[in-house]
Parts: structure tokens; C-alpha cells; sequence
């Protein structure tokens, strides 16, 4: 296998590099925002837990049927645990999936009743829901800026020479730093977008790429 050179970053140089990247990748894709689809906080919260190790195209199928059936967090927590797993078998990993989902119900009700909170601290209180999970709610329910580190993420944040963490929460940190508060949201989406369309994993189309020039790892394949 072979072994992937590292890239040094310069936090100032990162800052630079994200002033010059953000309005091109805002440009190509101007209305970016989470392919997730949900009508509330809650439902991006489930949409969210299901879609770990899935793809958002599956999540949306389950959820444009499961959506219908669980409207409230009352509904998820009484459910049968059993039902739950039937109902979203499809995006995989499904018992732990529906435990989480159940428990972050129950638990909603009991301290909330049944309104998903907006804040991280109480976001993350809750089971199976980590710090992704919370910035994805956070930014596109809530409108609060926040950075979700998925896969896409972490590696254009590497190529790019933003981040030499891979660990999300790391990363996210790094981010905070260098893109301003008032994008993160928006810079997540547009990493994400990129990371799918043109920024791929295993061969990134560089000579299209609208910002390598701007990528210490276009055309460099020790460092993808």
C-alpha cells in the first residue's frame, strides 16, 4: 500500500488559502446545503444518525417513508426496538442505529419534551450522537455555524494543506480556526460537494479542478 507523504501546514498560509478557495467553490456551487432531507431539527437528527456509514441517497429513501410513520420523539422512544430495525434495515448497521435512536428519543423526552436542543453541550448528551452528528443539526436546523468533518472533509482539508489532522474532531478545531465563523457551515457543504463531484478519492480530476492552483496536492499523487 502506498504510504501518503505528509503535508506541513502553516496555519497562516491555511487562512490564506481559504480566503482564495472559498468564493470559487461558492461560485460553482452556490446554493450548497446538506443533501440530507428533513422538515425539522428531528428529523435531521435521525436523517443524520442513519446516514453513518450510508449514503444520503439511501437515507432519504428510508426516511421519505419512516417520516411518516415515527412524527415525534414520542414515537421513535415507544416504538418497539425490533420495528425500529425493520424500518431502517437499509442503511445499514441498523441495530446500533436504531438503539441510538431510540435512547436519544427516550432521553429527549425525559429532558426536553421531545424538542431537540440547540446546543453542542446538549446535542452530544445525548446517545450516539457525537460532535458530527451535532454540527450537522446545529448549522442546517439551527442555523448556528458549525464545521461537520465527514470523509470529504477530512481529506480536501488534507490535500488543500489545511489540516495535517484526520481525526474530525481535531480537524474541526483546525478549521475553526482559519475559516471564518460566519462560513463554517457553508465550507463544510462546499468541501462535501467538491469531495464528490471533482476532489474524489482514489484519482481527483485536477486538470479540472477550479482551485488547484491553490492545492499543494494537484497533480501530486504522494500526497492524495
Amino acid at each position: 500500500m502506498r504510504k501518503k507523504a505528509k503535508i506541513k501546514v502553516d496555519k497562516a498560509a491555511a487562512a490564506e488559502r481559504v480566503k482564495n478557495i472559498y468564493p470559487v467553490l461558492k461560485k460553482i456551487y452556490p446554493e450548497a446545503k446538506t443533501a440530507l432531507h428533513f422538515k425539522n431539527p428531528l428529523e435531521l437528527l435521525i436523517a443524520t444518525i442513519l446516514s453513518a456509514q450510508c449514503t444520503d441517497t439511501r437515507v432519504n429513501r428510508v426516511t421519505e417513508e419512516v417520516f411518516k410513520k415515527y412524527k415525534s420523539a414520542g414515537d421513535w422512544a415507544n416504538a418497539e426496538l425490533q420495528q425500529i430495525e425493520a424500518d431502517i434495515k437499509s442503511t445499514g448497521f441498523y441495530h446500533n442505529k436504531a438503539v441510538s435512536i431510540k435512547n436519544a428519543c427516550t432521553n429527549l423526552l425525559r429532558q426536553s419534551a421531545g424538542k431537540v436542543p440547540d446546543t453542542m453541550q446538549e446535542l452530544t448528551s445525548l446517545p450516539g450522537v457525537g460532535r458530527k452528528t451535532a454540527n450537522v443539526v446545529l448549522g442546517n436546523a439551527f442555523g448556528v455555524p458549525a464545521i461537520a468533518c465527514d470523509t470529504h472533509v477530512i481529506r480536501l482539508s488534507r490535500r488543500l494543506g489545511l489540516s495535517e489532522n484526520t481525526n474530525p474532531v481535531k480537524l474541526e478545531f483546525d478549521l475553526n480556526e482559519i475559516v471564518p465563523k460566519k462560513n463554517w457551515t457553508m465550507f463544510s457543504h462546499l468541501l462535501i460537494l467538491h469531495g464528490r463531484n471533482t476532489c474524489i478519492a482514489r484519482k481527483p480530476d485536477c486538470p479540472n479542478c477550479p482551485v488547484a492552483k491553490y492545492c499543494p496536492a494537484a497533480d501530486n499523487p504522494q500526497l492524495w
